[in-house]
């Protein structure tokens, strides 16, 4: 009876090695997401405006589409100057309520996410979202 108790002892931690050291694809997207600074956006969680006026449609997918394939650049420590009138994103990710504050650039795109108490600040490229900008 006891070479079985640690056969299974030995398996048990195994299993747990195994499962730590490589966890299940949910899980490690679940981890990483966590800690995502550009996380990607579902369009029916977002609303979407500019100066004031709510895009819908097309126009609504295009702009979250651009700002899901954009290219994370850098995130800032010091936030930089806001210049223009932002695209203004409020987003519903898991259980918090975000906003995107998005200001276009020629060289990059500034994006200011407010979550909560934290706002983040980082830059992304995206040379279609540059140069295409959102007409009302």
């Amino acid at each position: 009876m006891a070479t079985w108790a640690w056969v299974l002892g030995i398996f048990a931690i195994a299993i747990v090695k195994l499962l730590v050291s490589c966890p299940p694809t949910f899980v490690a997207d679940w981890f990483v997401g966590k800690f995502e600074v550009h996380p990607k956006l579902d369009e029916e969680n977002v609303t979407v405006n500019i100066d004031g006026k709510y895009l819908e449609g097309d126009e609504k997918r295009k702009v979250i589409n651009e700002f899901n394939k954009a290219i994370f650049l850098e995130k800032y420590y010091v936030l930089p100057e806001k210049s223009g009138t932002p695209l203004i994103i409020d987003a519903k990710i898991g259980k918090k309520d975000a906003r995107f504050m998005v200001y276009r650039h020629k060289d990059h795109i500034d994006v200011f996410k407010q979550d909560n108490k934290k706002t983040v600040a980082y830059s992304l490229y995206s040379e279609s979202f540059q140069k295409n900008p959102v007409t009302i």
